[in-house]
Parts: structure tokens; sequence; C-alpha cells
């Protein structure tokens, strides 16, 4: 089974620069991580991830690794990622999500609320393992939050996604508060299932990130943009064909 979203029907009203300086950015940190080699690469996760018994003082990394004090790796983690999958999937839904909450913030709002979010995101994952030595990387809690915010936004709004399911092959819109809904609600079951000290997806930090991101967008919108906002397009609908690709 595959669900991936596409497109929203909600296009931004003006060019989202931070969305896309974020999407470069990660790309190019993820570019420079891959040019270290494998064995460098491990060293970078433990150097500028977030690891909780470093953070409250538990623990304490090799000096050779200690390039920025710990409570700025709250920051530096959410630029990292762990493979081509893990930068992918984060830069589309950051892409796809990411451009209309700009538009509603305004760029330099938009800005604070990502990192934000990011460093709250990392802070609850931290809260619920502090002894954890595993590494925190990757921008999935700080994009939780853009999901948050989208969600509290656009809930009517509708997403085309591209589901496969055997030989059942179709893009359909589906309401962004069922489709955001139900993510948030796995992240919340795979956190409460997970088993403290294991690594693998920071369920929490999704979590977390998501819940600011719903609180902090009724402050940092713009004046004249209002929440809850009606639907532009029939949910549940089988996707016409676009003339620009999703990219465009």
């Amino acid at each position: 089974m595959l669900i991936l979203p596409l497109y929203d029907d909600n296009p931004p009203r003006r060019v989202p620069v931070v969305t896309y300086g974020l999407i470069a950015l990660c790309a190019v940190v993820f570019l420079w991580q891959q040019g270290q080699g494998a064995r460098a690469e491990r060293a970078i996760a433990f150097a500028y991830g977030m690891v909780p018994a470093v953070l409250f003082g538990t623990a304490e990394l090799p000096h050779r690794l200690q390039h920025v004090p710990p409570w700025a790796t709250l920051v530096t983690s959410m630029f990292l990622h762990g493979g081509w999958l893990h930068l992918l999937g984060n830069m589309l839904y950051l892409w796809l999500f990411g451009r209309g909450v700009e538009s509603a913030l305004g760029a330099g709002r938009y800005l604070v609320f990502y990192l934000l979010c990011g460093v709250a995101a990392a802070l609850t994952q931290a809260f619920t393992d502090p002894a954890s030595e595993v590494p925190m990387i990757g921008a999935s809690g700080a994009i939780a939050g853009t999901l948050g915010a989208y969600l509290v936004l656009h809930p009517r709004g509708n997403v085309v996604v591209f589901v496969w399911i055997l030989i059942f092959v179709r893009l359909i819109s589906v309401p962004a508060v069922i489709l955001l809904g139900l993510w948030f609600l796995m992240q919340l079951a795979s956190g409460l299932a997970a088993q403290a000290g294991e690594g693998g997806v920071a369920f929490w930090a999704h979590v977390g990130g998501f819940l600011l991101g719903m609180l902090l967008v009724p402050v940092f919108r713009r004046s004249d943009v209002a929440m809850l906002q009606p639907r532009r397009s029939r949910p549940f609908a089988a996707a016409p064909p676009r003339r620009r690709g999703p990219w465009g």
C-alpha cells in the first residue's frame, strides 16, 4: 500500500521564499553529509544531532564531537537527514504544506514559527526519554508544526493523494482534516507503542511539533488571514489531470 500526497487546492498568494530556502538548505546539508563518507556521517549525527542524555547533561560526547553546545543541537538537528528517503519524504511535506502556511503567516514570522516548532519537537522527544543516547535528526518535527498550522487554517482544504493498493491506483482528493488527523493519530499511537531507548522514528517529536503548530498559528497568522477557511474543491473526487506538474 502506498499513499502519497502530491498537491493541494490552496495555492500560495506569494512566492514562498522561506519554504524554498529551507528545502534548499536541507538539501545542501544532506549533500555535505553524503560527501563525508559513511563513518563521518555517523559522527556528524552525534555532533549536530540532538542526543537527550547530552542535552540534559547526564552523558558527554567525546571532545572531538563537541562542535556545538548541546542546546544548539535543538536547531542543528533539524537540518540533518539519515538518507535519501528521509530527506525526500520530509521535503515533499514541507513543500506541500509549508507554502500555504508561509503565505498565511508571512516570510519572517513563518521562519520563526518553523524554528520554534522544531525546537519544541526536539524537546518533546527528549523529555519522553531523557536518558537516550540515540541522536535525533531530521526536519520532521518542525514540518509537523507546519502540518498542525495547515490543519487549523485549511481543515476543509483538499489534498490530492496518489493511492496504490494492490491493483487499485488512483489520484483522489482528501480533506486535510482527515489526512492530517489520521497522520497525527498514527504518530500518537506509534509513540505510545514505542519502547524507550530504541532508535527509529521520533514519533513524540511529531506529536509535539504538530500540537505547537496548532497553538501558535492563531498568534502568528497575518491579520487578514482567517482560520478554518472553506473548501475550494470537491472532496473525495478523482483528481483531474493538471496542466502543470505538482512542483509547478
